[in-house]
C-alpha cells in the first residue's frame, strides 16, 4: 500500500516520537504505524470524565497486544475554568492542558491523529498543537479519514477501520452550558443504554445524548425514518430520564426529543467572537 509506505517513511524520518491517542480510529491507527516503524515510541493516552471508558479500555487492549511503552495521564482539564465554562473554543483549552501534560513528560517529538479532513473544521486544538509544536504526520502524507480508514483495514485493525467517530463527551454538551464532570459519565452510561436498545429496532450507526439549553435531544444516526410514537422511541425517553434522575440530574429531563443526528449539533458557532 504506495500511502502507508510514505506514512512509514515519514514516520521513520523524524527522530524519536511520542503520540497522543484518544482510543479513536485516527490516532490509534497513527499509534499502530509509528511503533512498528520505531518499538520506542511513547503513547500517551488522557483519562477524564470527558473521555469515554470504552476509549480507554480499547487503548489498554492494544497497548498490551503491540506492546506499546503506554502512559496514561491526567490531563487536568476538568479543573480548568477556562475548559468547563464550554465557549465555542473548549477544545483549545482541553488541547492546551492536554499538550502542557505530555511535553513535560518527554523530550520526543508529539504526533496528533489529525487528518486532511480536519482542517477543514473550525478546529481550535489544531492553534494548541500549533503552539506544542505536535506534528500531524497524515496531514502532512495529505491522508483524510477514509484513507486512513483504509490503512488500519490494510493493517487487519478489525476493531478499528469501521470504528464510528466518538468524541469527547464535553461534545455533547451546548455550547455555554457550563460543562458538569459529574454529568458526562452519566451521559456515556445513557448512550450505552440507549444503543443496547434501539440496536434491535433500528439499523444504528450512532447515537448522541446532547445536552442543550431547552432539554436533552436523543440524536440518532439511522437509514430509517425515525417514529417518535414507536415504542422504541418511548423507551428512549424513558431510558435518558430515568438513567439522568437516578444519578440526581432529573431537571434535565423536563423536555426530552427524538431526533436524526447531526454532526457537532451542540456546538454552537453563532457563539464565536469575531475580532
Amino acid at each position: 500500500m504506495k500511502i502507508l509506505e510514505q506514512l512509514e517513511q515519514q514516520l521513520a524520518s523524524l527522530g524519536p516520537l511520542a503520540v497522543a491517542v484518544s482510543g479513536g480510529v485516527d490516532s490509534m491507527t497513527l499509534a499502530v504505524v509509528a511503533h512498528r516503524v520505531n518499538p520506542q515510541v511513547e503513547i500517551f493516552h488522557a483519562v477524564s470524565a470527558a473521555v469515554p471508558r470504552q476509549a480507554t479500555a480499547r487503548v489498554k487492549q492494544y497497548a498490551k497486544r503491540e506492546q506499546w511503552r503506554l502512559n496514561i495521564i491526567n490531563a487536568g482539564e476538568i479543573n480548568d475554568p477556562d475548559y468547563l465554562a464550554n465557549p465555542a473554543n473548549r477544545c483549545y483549552f482541553c488541547k492546551t492542558n492536554l499538550y502542557d501534560t505530555v511535553v513535560s513528560q518527554t523530550d520526543h517529538l508529539v504526533l496528533s491523529g489529525a487528518n486532511l479532513d480536519d482542517l477543514g473544521d473550525y478546529r481550535p486544538g489544531l492553534d494548541a498543537a500549533k503552539e506544542h509544536q505536535v506534528k500531524h504526520p497524515y496531514v502532512d502524507a495529505g491522508i483524510d479519514k477514509a484513507t486512513l480508514r483504509a490503512i488500519a483495514k490494510h493493517l487487519s485493525l478489525t476493531d478499528l477501520y469501521d470504528l464510528p467517530a466518538a468524541p469527547c463527551l464535553a461534545s455533547r454538551i451546548e455550547t455555554g452550558i457550563a460543562i458538569n464532570p459529574e454529568l458526562l459519565p452519566v451521559i456515556n452510561e445513557t448512550e450505552q443504554a440507549l444503543w443496547d436498545r434501539l440496536q434491535l429496532s433500528l439499523p444504528i450507526k450512532g447515537i448522541r445524548c446532547r445536552l442543550r439549553k431547552s432539554g436533552v435531544a436523543i440524536e440518532l444516526q439511522t437509514s430509517e425514518d425515525i417514529d417518535t410514537s414507536a415504542d422504541y422511541a418511548l423507551e428512549a425517553t424513558k431510558i435518558v430520564s430515568d438513567r439522568f434522575t437516578s444519578h440526581g440530574f432529573a431537571k434535565y429531563t423536563a423536555h426530552i426529543t427524538i431526533e436524526p443526528y447531526r454532526r457537532g449539533s451542540a456546538f454552537l458557532v453563532e457563539t464565536l467572537t469575531v475580532e
